[in-house]
């Protein structure tokens, strides 16, 4: 059931490129000086944000079920398992800046 809502999510994140691709491109030719490649850094944005989104949610579901299985059977590790699922979260804020980065260059 996981991998078919992975595969559906990058389906979706492939269509929303592909369409603001389309639509960049349509502007591009109404355009005579503008690039024809301005919608890829779109494209390559929605596949950072989305890959690294979907990454960091299967990693802190991971983390999160061990984490929970580990302090069933002692209490006393919670505090150590917590930066371990924020460190996955982090996941998600690098993919954020690298499409942010290449959005703004």
């Amino acid at each position: 059931m996981r991998n078919k809502r992975i595969f559906l999510a990058v389906c979706l994140l492939l269509i929303a490129g592909m369409a603001v691709f389309a639509q960049e491109a349509a502007g591009a030719e109404a355009n005579a000086g503008a690039s024809s490649t301005a919608g890829w850094k779109y494209f390559a944005a929605a596949l950072a944000v989305g890959i690294s989104c979907i990454a960091g949610g299967i990693a802190v579901g991971q983390i999160g079920a061990a984490a929970m299985g580990a302090m069933s059977e002692n209490p006393e590790l919670s505090g150590k398992a917590l930066p371990y699922a924020g460190l996955a979260e982090g996941i998600c804020l690098w993919g954020f800046l690298v499409a942010l980065l290449i959005l703004i260059f």
